[in-house]
Formats: structure tokens, sequence, C-alpha cells
């Protein structure tokens, strides 16, 4: 199939195939007489493995680190589990902070209610942010 229909198929651009082809993690394809790459069916499973290991926030290395173990004929299995492990983590860590920083902004959106906009009268600073940080 040519990179057109490998695309449609998959669910990412033409642009993204290349892309995927110059790092590594999908094979260069045989190419037609014209030229024209001819992916075959294992570039669609390939293509769809990366796509969704993508999707569970794998990076691209990360995902290459998986692949190698799997063409070395090694299991791949604990290794993908630590990486997503340590994305659970890391999520956690995130989440974390946004719901801190959520709560700081409550703090200041109250505080603006309350303050008198006429008592703002440094020409460089809001009073809401000024008051938060000193």
């Amino acid at each position: 199939m040519k990179i057109g229909e490998l695309a449609d198929r998959t669910g990412v651009t033409t642009k993204t195939v290349r892309y995927y082809e110059s790092i590594g993690l999908l094979a260069e394809p045989e190419r037609t007489a014209s030229g024209y790459r001819d992916y075959d069916t294992d570039a669609v499973e390939r293509l769809c493995f990366v796509r969704d290991a993508q999707a569970t926030g794998l990076s691209l290395a990360e995902i290459a680190s998986v692949l190698e173990l799997k063409a070395a004929g090694s299991t791949s299995c604990s290794h993908t589990a630590a990486l997503l492990e340590r994305h659970l983590v890391d999520l956690d860590e995130q989440i974390a902070r946004l719901h801190q920083a959520r709560e700081d902004l409550a703090v200041l959106a109250e505080r603006a209610v309350a303050l008198d906009p006429s008592s703002c009268t440094d020409p460089n600073r809001c009073q809401v942010i000024a008051s938060a940080a000193g």
C-alpha cells in the first residue's frame, strides 16, 4: 500500500509516517518501480502500536526502547510496565501541582473581589498579584 493509505488506515499523517521512518520507528519500505513507498500489513500493525503507545504517554524514545527489546527477541512487558509506572508517578505529581495552582488562583480570585479598584495606584503592579507575592 502507498503512504497515503497507510496513513489513513492508522490515523496519522503522511508526514508522521515519514518522520517515524527517519528516526527508525518504522522500517523503510520497499519501493515500487516508479519509486513510491510500498508498505505491507506489518507497517500498519507497527504504526498502530506506536500511535497507541504514544497515547499512553510514552515518548518516542521510550517506544523505540520497547521495540528494540522486541527486535532482539526479548520480552518487553516488565520494561513497559516500569515505563508506565514512572509516567503514573509523574502524572500524579503534575495533578498535585495543578490542584495547588488551582487553590492559589482561587485565593487570588477571592482577593480580587474583595479589593477596592480605586486603591490600585501602582502603575507597574496589580494589587491582587502584588499582595499575593508579598
